[in-house]
């Protein structure tokens, strides 16, 4: 069985209004080279792939790279954290019950995961106690700051508590509709500035104390966590040096198992370090299907690492199946 926990849709509806110049937030869809764009007006711009809203054609891919279960969320570039916090509450349901009926069709082949108002943390709680509790979805998804606010911030507590106390993992994703300044060339924006966001969100979590106060929140940090678990000795040194500058009770690298990190490294060689670093037990498979930087070769880098057939088992499908609530009886097979 493979389960796999980072992939992305874009519902239909959003893209025909889209297509029309109509969408929310003066988003439209164009023709160019024979493809279809998605373009925001801040800048952000990806090719429009059928995998992101047909089903046939996202489950044809899953059976082509032998996935059972994708753990689906929202294009992040959809957060809408930017919006007015009526008009995003609404957009939020919106995108989550277009979700929930595309999972419900999937045969149980596709898990939602929430997406919420962060802006507003009171309205952020309502949509994600509906999203669990009424469209079964087993987790949410947020961005790694709210437009520019850390997730350490005070205003989010309620939002944290509740996602605490319901038990649902939380994805932080990286996003950037704009260009990020000094990032502006070579796809460095998307190449360095996604795991540079979620260096700096986790590293955020540790220093301000936030994982000591959330003890039992489950946190997915995706593309193999950016460059925490490679920097982390700096972070150990920094907090041995430095006494009394930040709020976490123990040194950064005892924090480490409190995250779960995706496999969308693209190498062997970086996942092999995170596995030695954090061990099986931590690590889930990512690919971000169906953008053109999706992780294909995950299946290789993970057969690639020097571990028992029980452990490659945790990487591939058993970590997701516990955090996300998975049966073992998908497509009429037991695993």
């Amino acid at each position: 069985m493979i389960i796999d926990t980072h992939s992305h849709y874009f519902p239909l509806a959003l893209i025909n209004e889209a297509r029309r110049g109509a969408a929310f937030d003066g988003l439209t869809v164009i023709q160019s080279g024979g493809k279809e764009l998605v373009c925001h007006r801040q800048g952000a711009q990806y090719e429009l792939k059928r995998e992101f809203y047909d089903l046939d054609t996202k489950l044809a891919k899953m059976d082509e790279l032998e996935i059972d279960v994708s753990v689906l969320s929202i294009v992040p570039t959809l957060f809408m954290y930017w919006a007015e916090r009526n008009e995003a509450f609404h957009f939020c349901q919106r995108m989550n019950d277009c979700l929930a009926e595309f999972a419900a069709d999937s045969n149980s082949r596709i898990v939602g995961l929430a997406s919420v108002p962060l802006q507003d943390p009171e309205k952020a709680v309502t949509e994600l106690k509906r999203a669990v509790g009424e469209l079964g979805f087993r987790g949410v998804q947020i961005g790694t700051s709210i437009e520019g606010v850390p997730l350490d911030d005070a205003r989010f507590e309620p939002f944290f508590a509740e996602t605490s106390a319901l038990g649902a993992p939380l994805l932080l994703h990286p996003y950037a509709v704009g260009k990020r300044k000094g990032l502006e060339d070579f796809q460095l924006n998307n190449l360095v500035g996604n795991p540079l966001d979620t260096c700096q969100a986790a590293a955020r979590l540790i220093f301000s104390g936030f994982l000591d106060r959330y003890p039992d929140l489950n946190i997915i940090l995706p593309h193999g966590g950016g460059y925490l678990p490679y920097q982390i000795g700096r972070m150990d040194r920094g907090f041995q040096t430095r006494p009394g500058k930040n709020l976490n009770l123990h040194k950064p690298s005892d924090y480490l198992k409190r995250f779960f990190f995706d496999t969308i490294l693209f190498d062997t060689q970086p996942l092999k370090f995170l596995c030695d670093l954090v061990g099986a037990e931590r690590l889930i498979v990512g690919t971000d299907i169906p953008f053109d930087v999706a992780d294909l070769n995950f299946r290789r880098n993970i057969e690639s690492l020097e571990i028992t057939e029980s452990e490659e088992d945790q990487i591939l499908f058993r970590n997701a199946q516990g955090l996300f609530n998975i049966a073992n009886n998908i497509k009429g097979k037991t695993f």
